[in-house]
């Protein structure tokens, strides 16, 4: 058995513990077992609309027009240096600057990686 804290998938305290086959966290009481966590990471991440991954710092092109705002953003737009956003905001997983847009938001299912 391991004696290392491991920290919380959930509040992310340090202070995860051991028990029996199981981690417990002491501050929110959350337990997981560290194979469920694996496994779960693994099949989390971002994916493009072709199922490419997509990395923070990939240059992506959008797929279709997008309107934003008064303006649209057409279909071929190339995006370089997205930011690839932990906690999606009204369903957008991209932070990124466009040129002559400025700083939108995207999702995954509307561009691919170029």
């Amino acid at each position: 058995m391991e004696n290392d804290n491991k920290e919380c998938p959930k509040c992310n305290s340090p202070y995860g513990y051991p028990d029996g086959s199981l981690w417990v966290c002491p501050e929110c009481f959350y337990e997981w077992s560290a194979e469920a966590v694996e496994a779960e990471a693994a099949t989390q991440g971002f994916f493009d609309v072709n199922g490419t991954p997509l990395e923070n710092g990939d240059s992506v092109t959008v797929v279709k027009d997008l309107k934003a705002g008064n303006n649209t953003i057409k279909s071929g737009t190339k995006v370089k240096n997205i930011r690839l956003l932990d906690e999606p905001v009204n369903g957008h997983d991209i932070s990124c600057k466009i040129p002559g847009q400025g700083s939108l938001y995207l999702k995954c299912s509307v561009v691919k990686k170029a």
